[in-house]
């Protein structure tokens, strides 16, 4: 069996972080009956470098048709001015393929927790996952304009947006601790006063699951001061975008924490959380702890191959336990070092 895995690895460290998640996958699947195509397209700063398109044509066509996506990291000073910067690419490529929810799971490692800016007592054993409404609100709503001194934007949803995502946060749930958070502005939004409505009225699907809403600011002062409370959290496009960030410097680092963004098609996305990272770029020196674990994520969830994922992240753990660390974690392992030692617990 094949299956076609579009590769975007876009700028900055994202070629060199790339190329130690497929070294990993073709381990673990080396004496398997699955094989992976992995088609290379120019995305982000490089698609504009070469088709001047942060997503060519040729690009989002091999999207489309893929089983799974896989993207490195995009954008940097280069292209900040650009009409079309990596980023629009970013947001369009989301659109076009209807990726509407991004999970964003934020785990603290017994190896990390010397990194965490969060007392031990209060980091240690934080598993929660944010899921994110990716393709609605104040990112996407219309009318919006920019003038010399005036600007608006529109924070819009609507019914059947907020309760796809929401139900897929239940079924996440489901297979977790059966807490789900609900994370609006309902004392102020009238758009967080139908995500509450709506979340109440998809919370009755799932009798097995507690409900609990949220206001915003509460709950980002919440994160820090007892992460371990949390289990799933539901939220729209802008909050989840603050929140997951927030969530991400629990463990330190950006450097090993994966993401997933998944549609009603077949196909989903699967990236790193940290940018591009010119400064290191082309240094040997990049963590690719982040997109080797994008690639586990993925296998996991487009794939189903649960024990080959599990096999993945033991690894890079093991690796990080022992002190096999990069240069951001504390270490002195290079990229291609750190690659190594995680093939090498995969024998």
């Amino acid at each position: 069996m094949k299956k076609k895995i579009v590769v975007l690895a876009g700028d900055g460290i994202g070629p060199e972080i790339m190329n130690s998640a497929i070294q990993v996958l073709k381990k673990v699947f080396e004496n398997s009956y699955l094989r992976f195509d992995f088609e290379e397209h120019f995305f982000g700063g490089a698609g504009i470098d070469v088709k001047n398109d942060p997503l060519p044509e040729e690009t989002l066509a091999a999207c489309k048709q893929a089983d799974a996506i896989l993207l490195g990291a995009i954008g940097g000073h280069k292209w900040e001015t650009a009409v079309r910067t990596p980023e629009k690419g970013l947001l369009d490529l989301r659109k076009a393929l209807n990726l509407f929810v991004n999970v964003r799971p934020t785990f603290v490692s017994d190896a990390l927790l010397h990194l965490s800016p969060i007392k031990k007592e209060i980091v240690q054993g934080t598993d929660l996952v944010v899921i994110r409404e990716l393709i609605g609100g104040i990112y996407f709503g219309e009318p919006r304009y920019l003038g010399a001194e005036e600007a608006y934007d529109t924070n819009r949803y609507n019914v059947e947006e907020i309760k796809r995502v929401v139900r897929y946060a239940f079924e996440m749930a489901q297979n977790r601790r059966q807490h789900v958070l609900s994370v609006d502005k309902a004392n102020v939004l009238a758009t967080s006063k139908l995500w509450r409505k709506v979340t109440e009225e998809v919370a009755k699907e799932f009798p097995d699951c507690k409900l609990e809403h949220q206001y915003v600011d509460a709950a980002a002062m919440r994160i820090i001061q007892n992460p371990k409370a949390f289990d799933v959290i539901v939220t729209e496009n802008l909050f989840g975008d603050i929140l997951s960030d927030e969530a991400s410097v629990l463990p330190g680092t950006l450097g090993v924490l994966p993401s997933a963004s998944h549609g009603q098609e077949n196909v989903s996305l699967y990236e790193p959380i940290h940018g591009s990272a010119p400064d290191v770029a082309g240094k040997n020196i990049a963590n690719p702890v982040s997109m080797i674990l994008s690639a586990s994520l993925m296998l996991r969830e487009s794939f189903d191959m649960y024990e080959e994922s599990q096999k993945i992240e033991t690894a890079c753990f093991k690796v990080m336990e022992e002190g096999v660390l990069t240069k951001d974690l504390g270490g002195t392992a290079s990229t291609t070092d750190f690659t190594a030692a995680v093939i090498t617990k995969l024998n």
